[in-house]
């Protein structure tokens, strides 16, 4: 079961805000908003021993793998919200846009290769998912038939534009999509791309 509930996400989330927008926190934060049901549906599926992989936006996936919230917040007040790694709990994420799919693939080889009972899932933003390195990774993961799920966060947004605007297409390649390898869902946000409204943060 995932180790934080819905109001506790949010509470963590309007946390951190408070303290980004003080002074406390001076480095860039990326905040989740308005997603807690479908990340809590999807840490349903993940396992103590699964790896978990994410972009520059992963407190929420931290909670619900069970980091506790001190060293969270410990390591955001440190400057690294957007870099949060505890081999520990084997979450792993990086501010490098497409960044963490190619070692996602690697890790869900190495887990097939050894026969260890442990499955990958990694979390992509839509602007992401519509890369080459991402269809690339998640066809090399369904022909070679590996542990890993692709979780797809449509937020409608790379950065500031408009995903769909930008590739000037109405519907996105895996928009909908929910099989053995992707996980698609939509959600929208009350907080800009980084920071939590109030503070700038260069």
């Amino acid at each position: 079961m995932p180790a934080m509930n819905k109001d506790q996400l949010i509470a963590f989330e309007n946390k951190v805000a408070a303290l980004f927008n003080s002074g406390a926190i001076r480095a860039p934060v990326h905040l989740y908003y308005g997603n807690e049901d479908p990340m809590i549906e999807v840490f349903k599926d993940v396992g103590p021993n699964d790896w978990v992989f994410c972009s520059w936006r992963s407190h929420y996936q931290c909670l619900l793998k069970g980091v506790p919230e001190d060293t969270v917040i410990a390591e955001i007040i440190a400057g690294r919200s957007i870099s949060l790694c505890f081999p520990a709990h084997r979450i792993y994420s990086s501010a490098i846009v497409g960044g963490v799919l190619p070692i996602a693939v690697g890790t869900a080889l190495a887990l097939q290769r050894s026969g260890e009972d442990a499955r990958v899932h990694c979390f992509i933003g839509d602007m992401t998912a519509e890369t080459g390195i991402a269809h690339e990774s998640i066809k090399y993961a369904r022909n070679h038939g590996l542990p890993i799920r692709f979780i797809v966060e449509d937020n409608e947004k790379s950065v500031c534009t408009d995903t769909r605007q930008a590739w000037n297409q109405p519907k996105l390649s895996f928009e909908g999509m929910r099989d053995d390898y992707i996980h698609y869902y939509r959600y929208s946000t009350r907080y800009p791309h980084a920071g939590a409204g109030v503070r700038v943060q260069f």
